[in-house]
């Protein structure tokens, strides 16, 4: 027999050892539900999991990006649900006006309502927003529209007071030149000695080639020198020389012509609706103001001009409602897209869940046994913490 060292009660304690961190892990497991708490307690079922974590989470956010998808066309289609509203409005005044039982002075009236409604149109395509973002005013149409080179000038002659005309639009922002839209452009410079008027004309495609003036501003007295700033139909403009325009009035008026053009053409709105790359789909809202539907310049102040509008109306009306229909038929398919993500998501989690969760039965049944073993493990080693007693009896 020996004393120096007991094997039994050191095999006991090895034993209860292993017992009780076998019982700590089964605890940890009851308690947080989940069979792997750590790399150590399944490392390949852990990046298994974690794959599946980051697909689900991509998935999840991809159905909710669908979801505000949806309400930025709700939003849009909503604004352009009023301005059609405005649009058949304006076709009955265009209707009433060419009536022949009015007088002019009575279809002056009815145009002053017609004219209030192109501005509504206007401010609706201007300010409809949806999270700060302009829905309806061509940034969503997904163009880039930018100005030809810098114009060119005709007149009468091509100086004036010993300097190039081409000099007096030198300081024009082609940025803001683009604020315009897609078109061409003349700014009629005219002076009748004291007095500079400034013509914006449209003369676009949108009204048939039709030209018509957008803005007008005119400058008394400008100042010799400094450039003269002023502002027509939003666009900042900077002209060199009005002065010399003013003292020195040339034979006929100066015009300065640029053209917009759209030189990239792309979805104006991208929505990631997938949990990985490249995974996208992209709509476009077209401008939707009056000028870009065709309804620059129209009046309903003459019957021949209430005629014309019936026309250019009708095909206003037909735009909006094409351009309802396209997003409707994209609202439709990001609901499909929504349903489409939701169903991998959901099976996802359920496989995710297979990997990762801990069943509690059998881990209850697990710390069962362990709970036994750890008491028959202190019962050894105290029975076997006794055996070196028996040594005793040989010293008597």
């Amino acid at each position: 027999m020996i004393i120096n060292h007991n094997l039994n009660a050191m095999n006991a304690h090895r034993n209860m050892g292993s017992t009780n961190v076998a019982q700590g892990k089964a605890m940890e497991k009851l308690s947080s539900g989940l069979r792997i708490n750590r790399a150590s307690d399944d490392a390949a079922g852990l990046a298994i999991s974690e794959k599946m974590r980051s697909q689900i989470r991509g998935l999840n956010q991809a159905s909710r990006n669908a979801q505000d998808g949806i309400s930025m066309i709700q939003t849009a289609e909503g604004a352009l649900s009023e301005t059609q509203s405005i649009g058949q409005r304006m076709r009955e005044l265009a209707v009433q006006s060419a009536n022949g039982t009015y007088t002019d002075e009575d279809r002056v009236l009815i145009d002053q309502e017609f004219g209030q409604l192109r501005k509504e149109m206007d401010r609706i395509a201007t300010d409809t927003e949806f999270n700060g973002n302009k829905v309806l005013d061509g940034t969503a149409s997904g163009k880039t529209i930018e100005t030809q080179g810098n114009g060119s000038v005709v007149g009468a002659g091509n100086t004036i007071s010993g300097g190039n005309l081409n000099t007096i639009f030198q300081d024009v922002d082609p940025k803001e030149l683009a604020k315009l839209g897609e078109g061409e452009f003349n700014v009629k410079v005219t002076s009748d000695g004291a007095n500079v008027t400034i013509d914006l004309i449209d003369n676009s495609h949108f009204n048939g080639g039709k030209p018509y003036v957008m803005d007008s501003i005119t400058i008394g007295n400008p100042p010799v020198g400094p450039n003269e700033t002023f502002e027509l139909c939003g666009v900042e403009w900077e002209l060199n020389g009005l002065d010399k325009i003013t003292t020195n009035a040339p034979a006929g008026d100066i015009t300065f012509k640029f053209e917009n053009r759209v030189t990239k053409d792309e979805d104006g709105v991208t929505l990631q609706i997938g949990a990985n790359q490249n995974q996208h789909i992209g709509f476009s809202i077209e401008n939707m103001r009056s000028r870009e539907l065709g309804l620059g310049g129209i009046t309903v102040d003459t019957a021949a001009n209430a005629q014309e509008a019936l026309g250019r109306l009708d095909e206003a009306i037909s735009k909006i409602s094409q351009q309802r229909a396209e997003l409707g038929a994209n609202q439709n398919r990001l609901e499909h897209t929504i349903a489409s993500t939701d169903n991998p998501a959901e099976h996802l989690q359920a496989a995710e869940a297979r990997i990762r969760d801990v069943d509690m039965a059998i881990e209850m049944m697990n710390l069962t046994k362990l709970n036994v073993l750890q008491q028959a493990s202190q019962a050894m080693l105290a029975q076997s913490n006794q055996a070196p007693q028996q040594v005793l009896s040989l010293l008597k």
